[in-house]
């Protein structure tokens, strides 16, 4: 059996009032790909930023790499560069340069040579087809450049484990599935472990080892991704199947 990477026990978050994860439990073993699915509001998003400590967490525990995490930033500032994350809004600095932006992270946090990373950068770039634009600013890119970007600067860091948070989600179709192809080269040929939130319900069927299913903050199914889609075990998971085109 793989090695868990991450384990998620008994996770509540709460906004004031509002109560939007209730008694979260998972775990990620090593090369494993998992999906998280459900309705807009059911918590995707809200749990795969807990696990990078972009939102605090009231109750619970989560263990990465054999070690219990203890919230506070600075130990969030060193987990990050070992739990890289992509966002639906790319985040780039935009006086800075697609080089710039990558580099950041690297030569300030990780104090890498400039040169090394420059080189590693190039490399990367080169390999989601956008080294001609390293010294571009992101006002030149197009979304799905900026997205491109923005997992290149997340795999500068050489992370173990990938976040992905609804990526393609304010691309034009023609773009998503060139995104899409990169995430699904990560995960078949890099053996990358990785957790995706996504609609496109195609991707998830053809990518996923295993499937999430959220509902009002909380985890309907926890199933193996082709049981899932033939199969649901709950009423509301067949109903969301029912209503996506794919």
């Amino acid at each position: 059996m793989a090695e868990k990477v991450l384990q998620v026990e008994h996770l509540e978050k709460s906004y004031q009032k509002k109560h939007v994860l209730h008694d979260i439990n998972f775990s990620v073993a090593q090369g494993e790909v998992v999906t998280l699915l459900g309705p807009s509001g059911s918590g995707k998003s809200t749990l795969i930023r807990c696990l990078n400590g972009l939102e605090v967490y009231q109750k619970g525990t989560i263990t990465f790499e054999g070690q219990k995490i203890i919230p506070t930033e600075k130990n969030w500032q060193q987990i990050r560069q070992k739990i890289g994350m992509v966002f639906q809004s790319y985040d780039l600095f935009p006086n800075l340069t697609v080089m710039d932006n990558i580099l950041l992270g690297t030569t300030k946090v990780q104090k890498k040579d400039k040169a090394t990373a420059r080189s590693e950068a190039l490399a990367l770039l080169k390999s989601v087809e956008l080294d001609d634009y390293a010294n571009a600013y992101p006002r030149e890119l197009s979304g799905g450049q900026k997205q491109r970007v923005a997992i290149v600067r997340a795999l500068a860091l050489h992370p173990d484990f990938m976040l992905f948070d609804e990526v393609t989600a304010s691309l034009d179709p023609e773009m998503v599935r060139c995104v899409l192809t990169i995430i699904e080269n990560l995960a078949n040929r890099d053996n990358m472990t990785m957790i995706v939130v996504t609609h496109e319900m195609n991707f998830a069927k053809q990518i996923a080892d295993r499937v999430l299913f959220l509902q009002d903050g909380r985890i309907l199914e926890q199933t193996p991704s082709e049981q899932f889609f033939t199969a649901p075990q709950t009423d509301r998971a067949k109903a969301f199947l029912d209503s996506m085109d794919f």
